[in-house]
């Protein structure tokens, strides 16, 4: 059996969901990996006019490249608007197709689906002008005919169940598993003075960064504190929220560093005080995650899937509680509090591992795959 998965969120500028795509590859090809165990194929799906896939795929023992020089924006518009052309035409033929959107892939190969949330339906004013054209559109009608669809999070798949309607036995909870590079950043954090609260993610309206300044700013109105670091990419949508880091209360204490690669995060994450998020909705948010894994405290909203993805590292505060916030981050100024969120944070997120992923979404392949049969 061979199965094609979409790689082309993973081929440059990874956000959470590249992250997702790229370490699932890398599970499902593991040596012991489902695909090995099951005497399988597998393949990476890029396609982009420039940008090639670096090392980190090519090198992937067991995984077929199938690199397609064709502008990714016009190949994407081809198939969300017009079904066409199909998928074996640059891929060749597939068993099971997995793609990394709600949107299903043409061609003649069941789609597996990736939901992570539906907020791209209750807030289209949010979403980039790709999501506003075709999720909406598309996203009831080919999860009603996809044989299995993947979410990373309970909170998700409750969400895909009760909006589309869509029988709990086709969907199947995959959630991430912690990063490889945790352990490097727990070493040097032993050596490393924690130097700045931190946030990761992109700059969108859905993650509610402005409440995060104001909660910043009445931490640092009651005494010092350290600076905040915004790490992730600036849309336009950002641009009231970079002229509020900029006024004289923030200007000095405030970085928006744009978005990050890997080896800047790792950076900023060994350093952090905390990870906050104070998202709105979230499928899953895998900052969070990763801080826990790092043994770095975090504080997150109680929007969409963060208390469960926190468990019992953090209490989860209401996302308009500015106070709620800054009390949260003043505690973990103690080395006390600190730490014992921390070991609360590493207790979690030993429940997330990448293994499990790549065995629950083999099990939404074969699902597939049998549906088609």
């Amino acid at each position: 059996m061979r199965v094609l998965v979409d790689y082309r969120p993973a081929l440059r500028g990874r956000t959470g969901v590249g992250e997702y795509v790229h370490e699932l590859v890398r599970a499902l090809s593991a040596p012991a990996g489902p695909v090995s165990r099951a005497n399988a194929r597998l393949a990476a799906f890029t396609a982009s006019w420039k940008d090639r896939p670096g090392p980190d795929l090519t090198m992937l023992q067991g995984v077929e490249v199938v690199d397609r020089r064709v502008p990714v924006a016009v190949l994407t518009r081809a198939w969300n608007q017009l079904s066409w052309p199909p998928v074996e035409w640059l891929a060749g033929r597939s068993d099971v197709v997995h793609a990394a959107t709600p949107i299903a892939i043409p061609g003649r190969a069941p789609t597996v689906l990736t939901i992570h949330d539906l907020h791209f339906l209750r807030h289209p004013e949010r979403m980039t002008a790709e999501m506003r054209r075709d999720y909406p559109r598309r996203v009831a009608r080919d999860a009603a005919a996809a044989p299995a669809i993947v979410v990373s999070s309970q909170y998700a798949a409750r969400d895909v169940h009760d909006t589309l309607g869509v029988p709990d036995a086709r969907i199947h909870c995959c959630p991430p598993g912690a990063p490889a590079w945790a352990d490097e950043v727990r070493r040097q954090r032993c050596t490393t003075p924690p130097a700045h609260f931190l946030f990761l993610g992109t700059l969108d309206p859905r993650k509610n960064a402005g409440v995060l300044l104001d909660a910043y700013a009445r931490v640092r109105s009651r005494g010092d504190a350290p600076p905040l670091v915004l790490a992730g990419g600036v849309p336009p949508s950002a641009s009231s929220l970079v002229e509020r880091a900029g006024r004289a209360d923030l200007r000095s204490h405030v970085t928006i560093t744009g978005y990050v690669t890997a080896d800047e995060r790792l950076r900023l994450m060994t350093a952090a005080h905390a990870l906050i998020l104070p998202s709105l909705d979230e499928g899953f948010g895998l900052p969070v995650l990763e801080a826990m894994a790092c043994g770095v405290p975090v504080v997150v909203s109680s929007g969409g899937s963060l208390p469960e993805v926190a468990g019992d590292a953090a209490t989860p505060i209401d996302p308009a509680d500015v106070d709620g916030f800054a009390a949260a981050m003043t505690r973990l100024l103690d080395p006390r509090e600190a730490a014992a969120a921390a070991a609360r944070g590493l207790a979690r997120a030993a429940d997330f591992d990448w293994r499990h992923t790549a065995d629950r979404v083999w099990r939404a392949y074969m699902a597939a795959h049998e549906a088609r049969a």
